[in-house]
């Protein structure tokens, strides 16, 4: 039966686009005209140091280490402190030809990363909030506590270091790019930069769904993963903050000492050190039009596809997942981060996150769902699936969960998505433990089925494989994966990009990876079409016994933290 989507066609223009619901295609923007005002923000400016991916997966970079100057009462004296430090690195060449050195400054009062971010006019740039704790997870297996020559102890678990609550970041002191699917030599790439002492010079980017797939126009900038070690970052502590730079250099990548001093010396000038108040209630723009990719008679058709291969005594497949991407076109330009900072009074028990590659568009999410958090061995993972709404009143809300709970249909989508990250898990790792089995994750708008995985890698180079092997999940993918991704590619008809791919960020000793979904890609549209640009997307399970109709209102519930912030026009 031929797909009741039309087939993925090349990507059209704009105004074939406005008209048919197709694939969007926005072009991107040059540094030449970074500096230009967009709607109701000036688009930041823009410069590129070097790929770290051109290394490929040589050895660690000569010099790693992390310098601490004194403590400043506030942002303002910091900045001022880095612009002096780096200024005195110009005539100090380290004899090595490779390395990565932070400098931090301690402030002893707490500041808000997002409004640091507001105030900067920099790209590429970032963002990470880590998720608070959840009070069901179990503790980690620990066995052992001293590190080994190998890297494959535990680094001394017992040596706490203080985790940011968030962390901006502003230029790129080195990037990795991709367009070729994210491979073990890419990681290598990224690993070389991180050393397992420096907790804080971390890797924050984001991993294409299906890096297989053809990428459209808006996703360009992104490549099939992108990367960046912050050259600027504001790290935000609960009783401090930390204003930091970081320097990165390799001779063998044509990029030396002194362009990476140069480079920094000019996004350092940039840098304001007053952050700026966001208005975190609501954006102040007007909806013009809104289209839904698929439409609701497609996706209806879709989902009946889906349905009979599923109950096709013939088929292996259990679970397909489908979403819908919903492009918004409003009369002013949606600053991202004034997005994100919206998004974060919902996002307690979510990770927000925002990036934006120096020519490309913002990709700005609030994912509730982890992937893996790893540090040294321990590996900690979760099962989500199945979605209500919040009730109105505390006793709507209780019958909601327990509706959700006994749902033999829900069960079914939670089950596949549970056992089966336990048996990839188990793959790889020893000690898998689930606990608990099942149990109600409760979020503003939404509440979902849950179960908290803990497990040990047996060495840290398996990194790659937890995060090769656990994404694409049957959470956004289905089961098995390999069929349920080419239904996807056969059926929907735009481009996901990094929306359900793995966003975070890696470090030496830990690295965490939220799912990449409750998310949107902000952008412009041309210039010969009246209007401003978000996308967001959301997806629903399908497994046996799923009301095509049903799934289409989880979609609605699950983006309306996005549409809630818009208005339509009068």
């Amino acid at each position: 039966m031929a797909p009741p989507w039309p087939p993925r066609p090349p990507t059209p223009s704009l105004s074939s686009l406005c008209s048919s619901g197709g694939r969007m295609r926005i072009p991107s923007t040059s540094c030449a005209a970074s500096a230009r005002l967009v709607g109701r923000w000036v688009r930041p400016s823009c410069s590129l140091p070097m790929n770290g991916c051109a290394a490929g997966d040589r050895g660690a970079v000569g010099v790693r280490e992390t310098r601490a100057l004194p403590a400043a009462q506030a942002p303002r004296d910091a900045v001022g402190q880095l612009r002096a430090a780096v200024a005195a690195l110009e005539d100090d060449p380290p004899a090595s030809p490779s390395g990565i050195i932070r400098i931090e400054v301690p402030i002893r009062q707490r500041g808000d990363a997002v409004e640091w971010l507001h105030a900067q006019s920099s790209l590429p740039r970032c963002f990470f909030s880590a998720r608070a704790p959840l009070p069901e997870c179990p503790p980690l297996a620990i066995r052992g506590s001293s590190s080994s020559s190998n890297g494959n102890g535990d680094g001394g678990f017992g040596e706490k270091w203080q985790q940011p609550v968030s962390v901006a970041g502003v230029g790129s002191a080195v990037f990795f790019r991709g367009t070729e699917p994210f491979s073990l030599r890419d990681w290598r790439a990224i690993k070389r930069f991180l050393p397992r002492d420096c907790p804080l010079i971390r890797a924050y980017g984001a991993i294409r769904f299906d890096t297989t797939s053809e990428h459209s126009v808006e996703w360009e900038e992104f490549g099939s993963f992108y990367f960046i070690v912050p050259q600027v970052e504001f790290n935000e502590f609960e009783e401090s903050s930390i204003l930091a730079t970081t320097i990165a250099w390799d001779d063998s990548l044509s990029w030396t000492w002194h362009n990476a001093v140069n480079n920094l010396q000019s996004t350092l000038q940039k840098i304001s050190s007053c952050p700026v108040t966001v208005n975190n209630s609501t954006l102040q723009t007007t909806i013009i039009n809104l289209n839904h990719v698929p439409t609701k008679a497609s996706w209806d058709l879709a989902v009946t596809e889906a349905l009979q291969m599923i109950k096709g005594k013939h088929r292996e497949l259990v679970k397909i997942v489908l979403a819908r991407c919903s492009r918004y076109i409003t009369d002013t330009c949606i600053d991202p981060v004034e997005l994100l900072a919206c998004l974060r009074v919902e996002g307690q028990n979510a990770y927000q996150f925002c990036i934006q590659p120096p020519d490309g568009f913002a990709f700005v999410g609030n994912s509730p769902e982890q992937l893996f958090h790893r540090k040294y061995l321990n590996i900690s993972s979760e099962a989500l699936a199945g979605t209500r709404a919040r009730g109105k009143t505390m006793a709507d809300d209780f019958q909601i969960g327990q509706d959700l709970l006994l749902s033999s249909k829900e069960d079914n989508e939670f089950t596949i998505v549970r056992d089966s990250i336990k048996k990839k898990l188990e793959m790889i790792c020893d000690d898998v433990v689930v606990h608990p089995s099942k149990a109600l994750r409760k979020l503003p708008r939404v509440q979902h089925l849950s179960a908290q995985l803990v497990a040990r890698i047996r060495n840290e180079g398996d990194e790659f494989d937890i995060l090769n092997t656990l994404h694409p999940s049957p959470a956004v993918c289905g089961r098995p994966t390999e069929e349920a991704r080419q239904f996807i590619q056969d059926y929907e008809i735009f481009d996901r990009g990094m929306y359900a791919g793995p966003v975070g960020w890696f470090g030496g000793a830990e690295s965490e990876f939220a799912v990449g979904i409750r998310s949107a890609l902000v952008g412009k549209v041309r210039k010969n079409y009246v209007g401003h640009s978000i996308l967001v997307y959301a997806g629903a399970g399908i497994v046996e016994g799923t009301n095509p109709s049903f799934e289409w209102d989880e979609l609605d519930l699950k983006a309306s933290q996005f549409a809630k912030l818009l208005r339509y026009q009068a």
